[in-house]
């Protein structure tokens, strides 16, 4: 497993981005998909249908998705992460604090809420009271699944050997590893 400041062993054109809820998956696969000039898609609008139904068109989507030569995404959802895994060359790892994430949780959670943020296929986020009464409102599914990618992540090393991993442990070194990612794209790796 490499930390932010070790070289990738090779040029990398199919990357996934895990980490919790709050951990800024999305926000960094973006960015990464930017460097990289490869696309990146948000994996949730893959899976979410209209009024959160998951769509049945999901893992061809993903299927299809994987079979390109460039591409960024998130790794989740149980069904897809064995494809996305043997599909990728790096998989960027957010072990952010709980702290750092579940307040970036809230925030974004409530930010969109307020603003009835349209999400995937005319989605909103959950009146937030329902956090009290839903026990799989987004805040209450962020608390309980905090620790899930310290068990799967070594797994998946093992499970895909191929597969380079890399674990960033703060904001602040995921920063340094953006930084550390463009200087290698433009120095041509």
């Amino acid at each position: 497993m490499l930390a932010a400041s070790d070289l990738l062993p090779a040029e990398v054109q199919r990357v996934l981005v895990a980490g919790v809820s709050g951990s800024g998956k999305t926000t960094l696969a973006g960015r990464i998909g930017a460097i990289l000039g490869v696309p990146h898609t948000e994996i949730d609008s893959l899976f979410h249908g209209p009024n959160w139904q998951p769509r049945t068109d999901f893992m061809n989507d993903v299927d299809h998705l994987t079979q390109a030569g460039g591409w960024v995404t998130e790794w989740q959802y149980p069904a897809a992460r064995p494809l996305l895994a043997k599909r990728a060359q790096l998989l960027v790892w957010l072990d952010f604090p709980v702290p750092v994430t579940m307040s970036r949780l809230v925030r974004r959670t409530v930010r969109r809420r307020l603003r009835r943020e349209e999400l995937w296929n005319g989605n909103l986020e959950a009146p937030l009271h329902t956090m009290f009464t839903d026990g799989d409102h987004i805040i209450r599914w962020g608390w309980r699944t905090r620790h899930m990618y310290k068990e799967l992540v070594p797994a998946l090393e093992r499970d895909f050997p191929g597969l380079c991993v890399v674990r960033l442990r703060t904001p602040r070194e995921a920063e340094r590893w953006v930084e550390n990612l463009q200087h290698s794209v433009t120095s041509g790796w």
